[in-house]
């Protein structure tokens, strides 16, 4: 595979002036240096070709990029990856775009602990087709709010993920989390780094 469609880089001052105020905020205790920008190729429910770039934290780079790399190679549908910046950092407006995304810098609502995705250690894939759902105080709670039309997983539908599938066995096999096995609640489009990993890798994040 030609490499400069699939490698690689740090942060550029360019990239760093795109990113900067959006997923990366004036907040961030990640720094710079702990990200990479990743460039590759993926296609879209009919067979063709886009290319698409995520951030994600340089401990996963390698291994994201192959993942990507092999489900380009499979066929396997990816609709959109643009980085979220593209969408002022929303990640409702992204979900709602079926955008794939990694990196977005934010805090676990009601406290002061970095998310996973405020680490760049926890990936999207084709979310509005694959939601987050959770029963809030007896409601029913789903984003993106477009993806109501998809959470009943014994239906068939466009870039569905599944326990059994390509992209679910990859990203399981290099040491990611699935939300969709998760019980209290289901992140269909999710796939995280352990608490336990991140531990190691970032104590003075805990």
């Amino acid at each position: 595979m030609n490499n400069q469609n699939f490698y690689i880089s740090h942060i550029t001052p360019a990239l760093k002036q795109r990113m900067t105020g959006k997923s990366y905020k004036s907040d961030c205790r990640l720094p710079w240096d702990e990200l990479r920008y990743i460039h590759c190729l993926h296609v879209d429910l009919d067979g063709l070709t886009h290319e698409g770039e995520m951030v994600v934290n340089h401990h996963i780079a390698d291994s994201v990029l192959n993942i990507l790399r092999q489900l380009y190679e499979a066929r396997y549908p990816i609709e959109r990856m643009r980085l979220i910046d593209d969408y002022g950092a929303d990640d409702d407006l992204s979900m709602e775009d079926n955008n794939s995304s990694a990196f977005n810098y934010r805090l676990i609502a009601h406290t002061d602990k970095i998310s996973k995705h405020g680490l760049g250690l926890a990936v999207d894939i084709n979310p509005l087709y694959n939601p987050y759902v959770k029963t809030v105080e007896g409601s029913l709670y789903v984003a993106p709010a477009g993806g109501k039309a998809y959470i009943d997983r014994q239906n068939s539908f466009p870039y569905k993920i599944t326990g059994n599938d390509l992209c679910c066995q990859l990203f399981r096999s290099a040491g990611f989390q699935w939300g969709g096995d998760w019980i209290e609640k289901k992140d269909y489009q999710h796939f995280e780094i352990g608490t336990e990993q991140i531990a190691q890798w970032y104590p003075q994040f805990e």
